[in-house]
């Protein structure tokens, strides 16, 4: 799918078609597959929205923090984020919450652990999550 309407930094383009609810994700050179589950209709042949959005978080922040490691020169061998959700319904809102469990494993100190916490939660998409956001969906007429 050509992404003519992409005047962004960052593109990503998402296609659909007859099968229920298998979904193409396209961004640059890379492509994903999205489904959801058996049990609400799909065909569960890629991860689902939310293990996408979850994924994506979680990239970001051992991204962040391997960046983090390497400029201050600390011997971190591996990074792990578990990440959960749960969405609270009331009765006109609902809220969300998310969990990121850190395992860093190294020979760093624990004072040195504590600071690439709080820069876990400076990654992109954590400020991106944690701050207002405007979306806005609008009609592309198609070419048939």
């Amino acid at each position: 799918m050509e992404l003519e309407h992409c005047t962004g930094t960052t593109c990503t383009s998402v296609e659909i078609g007859r099968d229920h609810y298998r979904t193409e994700i396209t961004a640059g050179n890379h492509t994903i597959i999205a489904d959801e589950p058996l049990d609400i209709g799909g065909e569960d042949k890629g991860v689902n929205p939310n293990e996408l959005f979850l994924a994506s978080l979680g990239s970001c922040t051992v991204i962040t923090l391997r960046m983090y490691a390497d400029r201050k020169e600390w011997p971190v061998d591996s990074i792990l984020v578990d990440l959960k959700m749960d969405i609270v319904k009331g009765n006109e809102t609902q809220t969300t919450y998310i969990k990121k469990h850190i395992t860093i494993l190294g020979d760093i100190s624990e004072e040195q652990k504590q600071r690439m916490l709080k820069i876990a939660d400076s990654c992109p998409l954590h400020r991106i999550m944690t701050n207002p956001i405007v979306i806005s969906s609008n009609l592309i007429p198609g070419k048939e």
